[in-house]
């Protein structure tokens, strides 16, 4: 696994490029190096760590995170993007908040993370662990709850504790990965049960916004 300082010298660089050119996402894919899945993960879900939903965007976002995860679930070296994925193109103005965001996160997580219990964040066992996780929580950022407050935020918070967990070896942060990611089910699979059975008006009395 590449450490943190390669990990914050990777991002940094990428940031200063992504400053005065146009990349595309498979350029940064490709430059990741050895935590490729657990950053492209960690940056694909930084723009849905909004309180507001992101309606059809998310589904997307949703699914393409749990594809990248189905490839680290089956034992892939690093994550494959289809080619038109991979060509998809991002300005500066987007690009250099993202990699520095990335880079903020992993630097702060340092502060109190550290490697323990690393047999639930190592090996085969381990990366199928954490693709399951994101897979579950990508799909859960798929369901289209347009509308419902923090049914992006939450899978997104899971996704990223659960990439932090295999960056700092640290199996304790799986852990909170799986609390979160458990709460994000309960949270958007009762209120789609509540949908179901009892149709949007029982969600108005909790959400007055509606599910738009």
């Amino acid at each position: 696994m590449t450490s943190r300082a390669e990990l914050l010298d990777t991002l940094h660089r990428y940031a200063a490029r992504a400053a005065s050119e146009r990349l595309t996402l498979g350029e940064v894919a490709d430059g990741l190096g050895g935590s490729s899945f657990s950053l492209l993960c960690i940056i694909l879900s930084l723009p849905f760590l909004t309180p507001v939903s992101l309606g059809p965007l998310a589904t997307v976002g949703g699914l393409t995170l749990a594809a990248i995860a189905w490839q680290m679930l089956r034992g892939d070296r690093a994550p494959s993007l289809p080619p038109r994925v991979r060509a998809i193109e991002m300005s500066p103005k987007v690009w250099q908040p993202l990699l520095a965001s990335c880079a903020k996160i992993v630097s702060f997580c340092g502060r109190f993370s550290r490697p323990r219990y690393k047999r639930w964040v190592e090996g085969v066992q381990g990366a199928r662990l954490r693709g399951f996780l994101i897979i579950a929580a990508g799909l859960l950022m798929a369901v289209p709850l347009f509308g419902l407050p923090f049914n992006n935020a939450l899978p997104a918070l899971a996704i990223i504790v659960v990439c932090l967990a295999e960056l700092e070896d640290d199996g304790l942060m799986l852990w909170a990965g799986v609390a979160v990611t458990a709460a994000s089910a309960v949270y958007i699979l009762g209120v789609l049960v509540a949908v179901t059975f009892f149709g949007t008006e029982a969600i108005k009395r909790f959400f007055p916004s509606g599910l738009g």
